[in-house]
């Protein structure tokens, strides 16, 4: 397969006023039902869909963090149980591969229009999913606390790990730093985000034969490790959730922490609102001398299954073209890093821009890097415990993913 985006986000443009969708948004009739990620870009997508029920139209959604092990089974049936599946870089490869999506060209050519170039997901020259919104990881700092100790947001790890030890040393914070290393797909995703800044590529050109470059994947490897130092005792239970009530609680002053959740870190209704108030971001931070974000850049959007009615399709296209249009960016600018037109950037998003800015590099969009995310997320634990060397973790990655590539057939 091979994939294209255009990843150019609309920043300067103001928001151009649109008449409100009516009650039904012409939908006649049609069942939409939605399967997405479970946070606030995609709850306030959901939430103007939803504003297209009617007597004729039912609208229903499941919101879960368990969506990516529920959508290819849902979708797999006759008719599946999903009409849209939220995605996310690489959770629409397994889609993709089992072909449970359908092209987007007839739906965008008539309902479509207010779509740019940049939301189309194009793969082998067809549009199978429409992005609404780019993210990435990117730096959480407190600027107040930070400033009072004399200390610049870090824009490299060195600097990163340096702060920390000032403010370790100082007795200002016992744990100043947080990072989403819950194993699984956490610790996966930030060994992936590390790798990429080292520059080096996870396979060999063209093939699914993995090729990471030793020295690179091991600078990656204590990176992470050292990161443990600089946090709690529980490091290994934080994701996004488990890392908001601690930044809300004052025990951090910096945290590798996602763009799509930035707003809800210095929203008017924070239950700390002097710590939100002294929240802001950056560019995640380069690894080494190599000078670029060591993060991912993901977009977040959606698709239309495959095995439902043409009635249900048009029902859920249209439905979502009111989740993302015009008058729900107006009222959710702070929600998303929006590649909606007229998006205006907001302080929320200013970390997600930098690394784009900066050259950040994609997720891979590759048939088999789930295989490869979850060889990692399987495999990494023991050593950022302690209980195995860098290389050892190394290899365990590289036969648990030969083994499931081999079985899935990328392999032979």
């Amino acid at each position: 397969m091979t994939f294209f985006i255009k990843t150019s986000v609309a920043v300067s443009a103001l928001i151009a006023s649109a008449g409100l969708a009516s009650a039904d948004c012409g939908i006649e009739s049609g069942s939409v039902r939605i399967l997405s990620n479970d946070f606030t870009a995609a709850r306030v997508v959901a939430d103007w869909a939803e504003k297209c029920a009617s007597d004729t139209v039912q609208v229903t959604r499941n919101q879960t963090q368990e969506h990516k092990n529920i959508q290819v089974p849902a979708l797999s049936t006759n008719p599946a149980k999903y009409t849209v599946a939220m995605v996310a870089s690489n959770s629409v490869v397994p889609l993709l591969n089992d072909d449970l999506i359908r092209p987007l060209d007839d739906l965008i050519a008539k309902y479509g229009q207010q779509l740019t170039d940049s939301q189309k997901i194009v793969v082998d020259g067809k549009i199978m999913a429409i992005a609404f919104m780019a993210n990435s990881q990117q730096l959480f700092y407190r600027d107040d606390i930070l400033s009072e100790n004399g200390i610049e947001p870090p824009t490299n790890y060195a600097e990163f790990f340096a702060a920390a030890s000032k403010l370790q040393e100082a007795g200002v914070l016992a744990h100043p730093v947080s990072s989403n290393l819950k194993p699984g797909w956490n610790v996966a995703a930030e060994f992936i985000n590390t790798y990429l800044g080292t520059g080096k590529d996870f396979f060999e050109p063209g093939s699914a034969k993995l090729a990471m470059d030793q020295d690179a994947a091991i600078e990656a490897l204590e990176n992470m490790k050292t990161m443990t130092d600089y946090m709690s005792a529980d490091w290994a239970t934080y994701d996004s959730n488990a890392q908001k009530p601690v930044w809300e609680a004052g025990e951090v002053a910096l945290s590798i922490g996602w763009g799509s959740i930035a707003g809800s870190y210095i929203a008017e209704d924070s239950p700390s609102p002097d710590i939100a108030a002294h929240t802001s971001f950056a560019a995640a931070p380069s690894l080494g001398d190599h000078g670029i974000p060591a993060v991912a850049l993901w977009w977040d959007g959606f698709t239309i299954a495959k095995n439902i009615s043409d009635e249900d399709a048009e029902a859920s296209f249209r439905a979502m073209m009111n989740g993302i249009s015009g008058d729900m960016l107006a009222e959710n600018q702070d929600a998303a890093v929006w590649l909606i037109d007229g998006y205006t950037p907001t302080k929320a998003s200013s970390g997600v821009l930098e690394n784009l800015k900066a050259g950040a590099r994609p997720y891979p969009m590759l048939p088999y890097m789930g295989l490869l995310h979850t060889a990692l997320g399987d495999n990494l634990n023991e050593f950022l415990q302690g209980k195995e060397s860098a290389q050892q973790a190394l290899v365990d990655v590289n036969a648990a993913y030969t083994a499931a590539a081999t079985e899935a057939g990328f392999l032979n």
